[in-house]
């Protein structure tokens, strides 16, 4: 064995290897983009996954990237692949509305034939997005959520006789989770018709598999990060995102449910019902609207999107509320006068109308979005060579732009004193003197998130039938200053959100 060979092979190997990288590297700079300095391997995203949320890292970029040379745009690396953050509020709106025909997709990983729930409308692109689409608007139209409003509202009642004794024993509880339970039994019933019982037992195996999946450890999170920047090899190996066991639990309910159903003709008041009619016939009763019909697996992709993302953006939503309400007194107790003044006009019900009145209530559920909100980042991809208006660069082909909610949401030249939670930036007033791409939490322009009406009502009937009733405050458990888990895929409290309950 020739060692000198081996050795100048391996000398020559990593060579060729180096200078690769730092040509990869130089991208930014030999544009002209301001960047942050990569360090290889993982370019801009050290510690993301173990030691930091990606939302914290994107917030360090979004800040050092602002403090650089004006540029609408700015640079950071994942991995050796540049990609794009936008600085410039005007050029968002061009991304996400005036030229969304060249950012149509978010280029997330799909793989129809061995993980049909990776197929949802959050991930498709092209026309099978444009379909999709098509066909789920309909079922989130304002008359559909009043049609759902009172399964919410059965859940809810559930929800407050849980607590009471709660209250009672006056302990400091862990919130987020009995939320998500909460939010998991009316989901449950919303999407599938199925009475989860989650809030009676926590150990429920809808519960359990809701969980699992947002549950990632370091290697699981390393794994779908490399799906994400490799997705053609990953095709290729059959890589899937959706855990085998979540997979094969909604594949298997779904269709039993929806045998059940047909079998027996039974109709409810829920998401399923409406999905079962466009999959049948390609139209709901009561309009002609031809919208095609629906095989069994976009169906139960759908419907696994609404379930994952209903439950856990809502629940999250509303502990970071109480977490923010239990620190400020004088919003809760505004809130809650607010609350039982209209309980007051509407005889005690939660009406949809009633819900509806919460003005000051929305404000506090959208300043947590503005300050937590818990889809952080927005993706999308160039489809076509893009020219930046005023710019002589030219965003090329299947670039990836970050959106940093997160970072925007938390710019002090957009929001001032950000970390300071205060409701009244939500005014009407307000909200019109400040640029309308400045609050993203559920994106913007046609992929604006299509559960947003459903995701609003469902926190706010949550927080309205907690506060009515209970005041609640901070334990020397409550994380302050909050701390979010790395591993997280959406933003949480790392060591839960910990709260006492007192009745009022």
């Amino acid at each position: 064995m020739d060692w000198s060979i081996i050795l100048l092979s391996l000398i020559t190997f990593v060579t060729v290897g180096y200078l690769w990288v730092k040509k990869q590297y130089s991208f930014c700079e030999e544009n002209g983009i301001p960047y942050v300095k990569p360090t290889f391997p993982l370019g801009n995203i050290w510690g993301v996954g173990y030691k930091y949320h990606l939302s914290e890292i994107l917030l360090e970029t979004y800040k050092k990237l602002k403090g650089q040379k004006k540029h609408v745009l700015g640079g950071i690396y994942l991995f050796t692949q540049h990609v794009y953050i936008p600085l410039d509020l005007d050029l968002l709106k061009n991304i996400l509305v005036k030229d969304f025909q060249y950012f149509h997709d978010r280029g997330i990983y799909v793989n129809e034939k061995d993980d049909p729930l990776s197929a949802n409308l959050f991930a498709l692109s092209g026309q099978r997005w444009k379909n999709v689409r098509s066909k789920l608007s309909p079922t989130f139209t304002s008359g559909k959520m009043k049609m759902m409003h009172s399964t919410i509202i059965a859940v809810a009642k559930e929800f407050q006789d849980y607590l009471e004794p709660i209250a009672q024993k006056n302990e400091e509880v862990e919130i987020k989770d009995i939320l998500a339970r909460f939010t998991t039994d009316v989901i449950g019933n919303c999407a599938f018709g199925v009475e989860c019982n989650s809030l009676k037992d926590p150990n429920t195996e809808f519960r359990k598999i809701g969980k699992r999946a947002f549950e990632f450890n370091n290697l699981e999170f390393l794994r779908l990060f490399l799906i994400g920047i490799f997705p053609n090899l990953s095709r290729k190996l059959k890589a899937k995102v959706t855990k085998p066991e979540v997979s094969e639990f909604f594949m298997r309910l779904l269709r039993e449910t929806i045998e059940y159903r047909e079998k027996n003709n039974i109709k409810r008041n829920d998401f399923l019902s409406l999905l079962i009619q466009i999959k049948n016939t390609g139209k709901l009763e009561g309009d002609n609207t031809d919208l095609g019909k629906m095989t069994f697996e976009e169906l139960a992709a759908q419907t696994f999107l609404f379930f994952v993302a209903g439950f856990e953006t809502s629940s999250s939503t509303m502990a970071f509320a109480l977490y923010e309400l239990a620190q400020h007194q004088d919003i809760q107790d505004r809130a809650r006068e607010e609350i039982n003044g209209i309980l007051e006009k509407y005889n005690g019900e939660y009406t949809y109308d009633a819900c509806m009145e919460m003005k000051y209530v929305d404000q506090v559920i959208n300043e947590t979005l503005r300050k937590y909100p818990v889809v952080d980042t927005l993706i999308r991809k160039a489809g076509q060579d893009y020219q930046l208006s005023n710019h002589d660069f030219v965003l090329k082909k299947d670039s990836i732009i970050l959106i940093s909610a997160y970072g925007i949401h938390h710019d002090p030249e957009i929001y001032p004193d950000p970390e300071k939670f205060d409701p009244d930036r939500f005014t009407e007033e307000n909200i019109k003197n400040r640029h309308a791409y400045a609050w993203l939490p559920f994106g913007e322009g046609p992929r604006i998130c299509v559960g947003m009406r459903f995701g609003m009502m469902q926190t706010r009937v949550g927080l309205a039938n907690l506060l009515s009733k209970y005041r609640v405050k901070t334990t020397p458990k409550t994380p302050i200053p909050l701390v979010f888990s790395p591993s997280s895929s959406v933003l949480s409290a790392k060591s839960g959100m910990w709260l006492r309950l007192e009745k009022v």
